[in-house]
């Protein structure tokens, strides 16, 4: 398995979001070739504005592991993640973040900020972003066009 295919993997968790009424964001968490954690956006769902799918891929796999310290992870996420993800991504010491499409008004890994690869910082995240990014991308559009034809309604 490589990038692309954990990404896969991440989309079809965004797919089932955008199934539910979520907006469309999934990740994995994958260790030694093996994937010990999912996640897919819950914050409606949920009630609960930390149900972010890599927030959620990120317990899971802490749960899986037996500690909190997430070294050697890589978190696929189908979205650029936010500063909150961003941040729990740096606190948790992943090592790797790939994400697909970029988030121009909320990024925090290379968009309006990087936190995961601020030098001031105790641990730096590696980046590798746009992997699968039109896909991802799309499915976001088609996602929110939905919606606003659904509000005009």
């Amino acid at each position: 398995m490589n990038d692309l295919d954990w990404m896969r993997e991440a989309l079809g968790l965004a797919a089932m979001a955008a199934g539910v009424g979520e907006v469309p964001v999934g990740a994995v968490a994958v260790k030694d070739g093996a994937i010990i954690g999912r996640g897919y956006n819950r914050r409606e769902i949920d009630h609960d504005p930390f149900s972010h799918a890599e927030l959620l891929a990120m317990r899971e796999a802490a749960v899986a592991l037996g500690v909190w310290r997430l070294t050697g992870v890589t978190v696929y996420v189908t979205l650029e993640p936010c500063v909150m993800c961003a941040g729990a991504m740096v606190q948790s010491r992943v090592d790797r973040v790939v994400f697909g499409a970029f988030d121009p008004k909320a990024g925090a890994v290379g968009s309006l900020m990087n936190v995961v690869q601020d030098a001031r910082l105790n641990h730096r995240v590696e980046v590798v972003s746009g992997v699968m990014g039109d896909e991802c991308s799309e499915l976001l559009k088609t996602f929110f066009k939905a919606l606003r034809l659904e509000a005009k309604k």
